[in-house]
């Protein structure tokens, strides 16, 4: 699909701040794409579409969720996990996307999850280091990002279990898991 025509169709369901993130993830994810080898068409349509469902009502993200028998844990935890593998769905239903590592890429994007593809690397951490995101520890993973992208997607659920944990919020099992899963495949690039 085209850069412009995908950029047409998220723009609809994106309020304008939104659209601005996703140009940023959009950027970013070609960079890093093209840093460490990563197929940058797919990378660009996974990062646009990231967000897809961001803004769907929570209502119709639970049901969808419940009817397709989507992880059902997801309920169990904070509803900004949903609009990622909603978001998969939707994208595939009503964009027609069928590429599965563009659709798990964007179903993983908030989670994570064992065994991540470079793709799914790529779109996780470049939605937490675009140029619009301001918040304590995202330089130093934007300068591991330049090195690393093993170490900063390390340093990347760091930050977000602790951030978590001090808002006294659940951590979602998968996101732990992904963080266990590149510390003991721990390689520097």
């Amino acid at each position: 699909m085209d850069r412009n025509l995908a950029l047409l169709k998220v723009k609809g369901q994106l309020t304008e701040h939104r659209y601005t993130h996703t140009i940023g993830v959009m950027e970013t994810a070609i960079v890093l794409a093209n840093r460490y080898g990563a197929d940058e068409k797919k990378a660009e349509l996974a990062a646009i579409f990231h967000d897809y469902a961001k803004f769907r009502p929570k209502e119709e993200m639970k049901q969808i969720i419940v009817d397709e028998r989507m992880d059902d844990r997801l309920l169990q935890f904070n509803s900004e996990l949903w609009h990622a593998p909603v978001g998969a769905f939707l994208v595939q239903k009503e964009v027609q996307i069928n590429d599965a590592e563009i659709l798990n890429a964007i179903r993983y994007h908030t989670s994570g999850r064992v065994g991540m593809t470079l793709l799914e690397k790529i779109i996780y951490l470049a939605d937490y280091i675009e140029p619009g995101r301001h918040f304590p520890g995202v330089e130093e993973v934007r300068d591991l990002a330049d090195k690393s992208l093993e170490q900063a997607l390390i340093k990347s659920i760091q930050n977000t279990i602790l951030f978590l944990l001090k808002k006294d919020q659940l951590v979602f099992p998968d996101t732990v898991h992904t963080y266990n899963d590149l510390m003991i495949n721990r390689r520097i690039d």
